[in-house]
């Protein structure tokens, strides 16, 4: 998987990637159609803020999470991300799995009652 890291007011350096590369590893492992992600990693007003984009089976995915510290804000941001795609992958499991259509059985009485018997 291909990780996109850019820094708002925040220089990134190699143990960021790192971090970064090992926290989402993980998620590269349970959703392997996964290709890239985009991370901007930010800080404003003292908090640092971790944005994810990425797209998964046709659909564009973005979170984001803040915290005060950067390293929880990329677990925050990880754990969201893992949610989103999981529900994701639970819609396409739904999709096909869906329940056939039922159609109303013919009534032995109104079948008879059609017969000519006589």
């Amino acid at each position: 998987m291909k990780i996109k890291l850019s820094g708002h007011h925040v220089e990134i350096t190699e143990a960021i990637k790192q971090y970064v590369d090992e926290k989402f590893s993980k998620i590269a492992s349970h959703f392997p159609s996964l290709i890239s992600l985009d991370i901007i990693l930010s800080k404003e007003h003292g908090k640092f803020n971790a944005e994810i984009s990425t797209k998964y089976e046709g659909r564009s995915i973005s979170v984001s999470a803040n915290d005060g510290v950067m390293y929880p804000a990329f677990s925050k941001a990880a754990k969201k991300l893992d949610s989103a795609l999981s529900h994701r992958k639970g819609q396409l499991k739904d999709n096909l799995h869906s329940k056939p259509e039922i159609s109303s059985p013919e009534i032995a009485h109104e079948i008879i009652q059609d017969m000519n018997l006589r």
